[in-house]
């Protein structure tokens, strides 16, 4: 996408494109089945219940399939009204690409959400790899569009061709994983649901679910409304950045808040302190290795940006507005990946009313600050009245504006808030679940460490391949935080080391 669209506003309309109905796959997919549906369907697992296991499972399918396809179809019918709600300073060519794109990206939608219907049966069953490969088709199926017909198509041809990619990935994605959830529960069969009890459980804990994921989607169509007000290239490199922030936030934060749910599920009727210490010891994974991607993102971003956008239309002025986006970004990473584990926590012990309230809490000071700070960056025009810029609104790079820049800070604001406040309301649960500052302080030094060594290999290497560049730093960056905190006890570094060399000698 950076290569062939740069920043320009054929990148605008993938970039927003893909968040519109994204949002709505989260929504409804992985957020409401992740807090109301994998809960109940593993402790009918756990407690041996397999035959209303698979009935709840067919009548949750059902219920997903009816509202997603009603989603779909008013997605389409809907798109021009769509477009001006949430892209309201898409005009022109901008507004007429971006139609056509939402009318085949909410289909895609509808097949995504039942996607995230088989990652929860194979959740629940502990298969993890399958779910969370199966993605990886769609990127590579929109990624197949751009390599077959770039030069072959102009832009606006190519952006096409790059949507109905994602459709055919979308299909991909579910199909892969229907044979795997088909083998695991042979009980499961289509029903209504109404006479099972499970099910209305589920129903019911889904209802605030879809209250507390739409408050933090919401959250997203706001960032991406403000963004559309910005110059052209401002929702491409807010995309571009959340692209980089997001992958730690998946890779740590996400799957340990994945795999630890059906587990903590398992415990809400035991011991609460066997509950607390399996939190504990998810944030303390997951800030061995966040603290490390935010350091990284802050002091060498621009190696990790310039390696992996930096070809073709996407230039230097690109990259340093980027990196700036994501250091942003970054000073929200632990916040934003802790919660998640402190989310299952609460979705665990059936209150899903909780995380939505303080949702609610986040997205207001999420996108008051975003605007606020916005502004100070870059003046912009919303609904004819213009809103002069603030004290940092002269700063230019590569004669572009900051704005984007902004919204990052904005977010990161918000994501501290959610965290202190899911934090505090969890302790009086089940008592303190933090990762404790002495451990925090070791995984900061060893990571700062680290960083030198990876500005240093920056300086050696530095007139390479933007790409080789950045796998020469990560590697030189990683192997010294991996030293460091194994010289410091940190049980975490010991524990992937000790994975790692019994995958080498198998």
């Amino acid at each position: 996408m950076a290569t062939y669209f740069g920043t320009g506003l054929h990148a605008d309309v993938l970039g927003a494109g893909l968040r519109m109905p994204n949002v709505l796959q989260n929504l409804l997919g992985e957020g409401t089945l992740s807090a109301s549906f994998i809960p109940v369907y593993s402790e009918l697992l756990g407690q041996g219940r397999t035959k209303e296991a698979g009935r709840v499972a067919g009548a949750m399918f059902g219920l997903l399939l009816g509202v997603a396809s009603a989603i779909a179809l008013l997605g389409i019918l809907l798109a021009p009204l769509l477009v001006d709600v949430f892209t309201l300073g898409f005009v022109g060519q901008r507004r007429e690409l971006m139609i056509r794109v939402v009318r085949i990206f909410f289909p895609m939608t509808g097949v995504l959400v039942l996607s995230a219907w088989a990652l929860g049966i194979l959740n629940s069953h502990r298969h993890f790899f399958l779910p969370y490969f199966a993605p990886v088709l769609w990127n590579a199926a929109i990624i197949g569009a751009f390599v077959a017909f770039a030069g072959r198509l102009d832009l606006d041809a190519l952006l096409m061709a790059a949507a109905w990619g994602g459709f055919a990935g979308g299909v991909l994605q579910f199909l892969v994983q229907l044979p795997a959830v088909l083998r695991l529960d042979r009980e499961i069969r289509l029903s209504r649901g109404r006479d099972l009890p499970p099910f209305r459980e589920a129903v019911r804990n889904a209802g605030p679910a879809i209250l507390g994921r739409g408050v933090v989607q919401l959250s997203s169509y706001l960032d991406l409304m403000l963004a559309s007000l910005l110059a052209i290239g401002a929702v491409a490199r807010l995309r571009y950045a959340q692209t980089l922030y997001v992958l730690p936030v998946s890779l740590f934060g996400a799957s340990t808040a994945a795999a630890e749910l059906p587990e903590l599920a398992r415990e809400r009727s035991g011991d609460r302190e066997v509950l607390r210490a399996r939190v504990v010891a998810a944030v303390r994974r997951v800030s061995f290795l966040v603290v490390p991607s935010f350091v990284a993102f802050v002091l060498l971003g621009d190696v990790l940006v310039a390696g992996i956008y930096r070809a073709g239309a996407f230039g230097a002025g690109d990259v340093t507005i980027v990196w700036l986006t994501l250091a942003a970004y970054g000073f929200g990473l632990l916040a934003s990946t802790t919660t998640r584990v402190y989310q299952s926590a609460f979705f665990a012990l059936r209150d899903t009313k909780t995380p939505a309230r303080v949702a609610a809490l986040r997205m207001g000071a999420s996108a008051i600050a975003g605007f606020a700070l916005m502004v100070q960056f870059e003046p912009i025009a919303l609904a004819g009245i213009q809103v002069p810029g603030g004290i940092f609104s002269s700063w230019r790079v590569a004669g572009a504006p900051l704005g984007p820049i902004g919204l990052a800070v904005g977010a990161t604001l918000g994501a501290w808030l959610e965290w202190t406040l899911l934090h505090a309301s969890l302790a009086k649960r089940i008592g303190d679940c933090g990762a404790g500052a002495s451990r925090l302080a070791k995984t900061f030094g060893a990571a700062l460490v680290a960083a030198a060594a990876g500005y240093a290999a920056k300086l050696a290497v530095s007139g390479l391949h933007p790409l080789l560049v950045a796998v020469i730093v990560v590697a030189a960056f990683g192997a010294v935080y991996f030293a460091v905190a194994r010289a410091l006890k940190l049980e975490e570094a010991s524990a992937v080391l000790a994975a790692l060399a019994r995958r080498a000698r198998r």
